[in-house]
């Protein structure tokens, strides 16, 4: 069970604090619940304590770095795929393990998905941008909590460490 003040990873909003834990009756039957505050984004969530929805405790600081560090070596697996719906199921199992090193290796796949096209003259899909935003946001609100850095300068942060755009 989760305490007021921690932060943890809920389902697909990502990071979120803990602001209260209280109990509430739901049709007769008391449960507990989480009062969730998204980092990211406004409004607040209640979620029962034994919901069903993916929670877990954000990565620590060493985990964020060894993560980051380990970027470079991870292979691009460029997903080539014209059907966009199985392109977008293939994208949406991975951020629904809701694995930080899976998250990664999708960005960097994604991003040299997005280069080999630039090289060649080619768009850049809807489909991979849309799934690259949504891997970079759930990605990098993770390290800006375990790093206990803005958001904003997370993007800066890896390229800084890495040499490379983000």
């Amino acid at each position: 069970m989760y305490s007021v003040g921690d932060q943890i990873v809920y389902g697909g909003t990502g990071v979120c604090e803990v602001e209260a834990v209280e109990e509430k009756t739901v049709s007769g039957q008391v449960r507990q619940y989480y009062r969730l505050r998204p980092l990211y984004q406004s409004g607040t969530i209640s979620v029962p304590v034994d919901g069903k929805v993916f929670m877990r405790p954000v990565i620590s600081k060493e985990e964020a770095e060894a993560l980051i560090d380990a970027m470079p070596a991870m292979p691009a697996q460029n997903f080539h795929e014209r059907n966009f719906t199985q392109l977008a199921a293939h994208y949406q199992q991975l951020l629904c393990s809701h694995d930080c090193a899976d998250i990664a290796g999708l960005v960097v796949s994604i991003h040299a998905k997005k280069r080999t096209a630039e090289n060649e003259g080619r768009r850049f899909g809807q489909i991979d941008a849309k799934f690259m935003k949504r891997a970079e946001t759930l990605l990098f609100g993770e390290f800006s909590a375990a790093l206990g850095i803005p958001y904003d300068e997370v993007g800066p942060y890896i390229a800084g460490k890495l040499g490379t755009e983000m």
